[in-house]
């Protein structure tokens, strides 16, 4: 038996409702039809000769051994062609006209200054555009291309349309102001964190709709500045989670109070540079990725 040639698009929709496990899922991340879609798969599967999904029996389409077997070339295929074309869309562009930033609001400030002001003598005629989000805020930026680079927390983890590398953490520490009750406790039982309002950093990205991160408490008060959570931390409203290096002043001044939390008295917010997988940062792009690499962001 003869196998066909299948197209680059059937291959994608292959790959996509796949990932989505569902053919109305798969319709609205592609933007067409369900029956465009199913359409799409019938013919691929009508090329190659071998059904690629079960549907009897269940409503959520299960790969078949044979899906299963092909996944990972038509997967392959598709990056190697992802890979070309941002290759090529690279070598056309040649220097950036523009480049745009997304960092973290818990990445330092001082780093970021630094190497600005190197990457504003590296590359004078390169205008920046720098947005500075939360959470999965930073990931939906580079998701949506209004990023080309961004340095992100970890829920950038369950993108696969983002590339991302490891290059440092910030260290969050629990501390309330010394008016506050868990401040003044010489010993803080387990489960008394529950019983105070926790002040939380959130975000509008759907990326971490319905997620919590490190939430003790069921009251909480969600905060979508940093510099507001600051303050009202200060302000004795509630305890929280906050970058070290943010309250170093605080803390030498008594203005807060490092709380010793039985559930964990600190832990790493891992950093990781983004990009989109199908576009190949250029040439400042790349140099503004190393030179946060080689910042060692919460390395000694």
């Amino acid at each position: 038996m003869d196998v066909g040639q299948p197209s680059l698009d059937q291959l994608r929709v292959f790959l996509t409702v796949a990932e989505e496990g569902s053919f109305n899922r798969a319709a609205q991340r592609l933007g067409r039809a369900i029956s465009v879609v199913s359409y799409a798969i019938g013919q691929l599967e009508g090329q190659l000769g071998v059904s690629l999904f079960s549907r009897e029996g269940s409503r959520k389409p299960q790969l078949t051994p044979e899906g299963q077997a092909l996944l990972a070339e038509a997967r392959a295929v598709a990056n190697d062609v992802d890979a070309l074309v941002a290759k090529v869309r690279s070598l056309q562009q040649g220097l950036e006209s523009e480049l745009s930033l997304a960092v973290d609001v818990m990445v330092p400030g001082d780093a970021i200054a630094r190497i600005l002001r190197e990457f504003q003598r590296m590359f004078p005629t390169v205008p920046l555009r720098l947005h500075v989000e939360a959470l999965g805020a930073v990931a939906a930026l580079v998701i949506d291309g209004q990023a080309d680079i961004a340095i992100g927390g970890p829920v950038a983890a369950d993108c696969p349309e983002v590339e991302r590398q490891t290059i440092g953490s910030v260290e969050l520490i629990p501390v309330a102001a010394p008016s506050h009750a868990l401040a003044q406790m010489q010993t803080i039982p387990p489960g008394e964190t529950r019983k105070h309002f926790q002040l939380v950093l959130t975000d509008r990205s759907p990326l971490t709709a319905g997620r919590d991160f490190s939430v003790l408490s069921p009251h909480s008060w969600r905060l979508a500045d940093l510099g507001a959570k600051h303050v009202l931390l200060r302000e004795g409203l509630g305890w929280g989670n906050m970058p070290r290096h943010m309250i170093l002043d605080d803390l030498a001044k008594g203005a807060l109070i490092h709380l010793d939390v039985p559930e964990g008295p600190r832990f790493d917010f891992q950093l990781s540079a983004l990009w989109r997988r199908d576009r190949v940062p250029g040439p400042a792009a790349f140099w503004m990725l190393s030179a946060f690499q080689d910042a060692r962001l919460g390395q000694p």
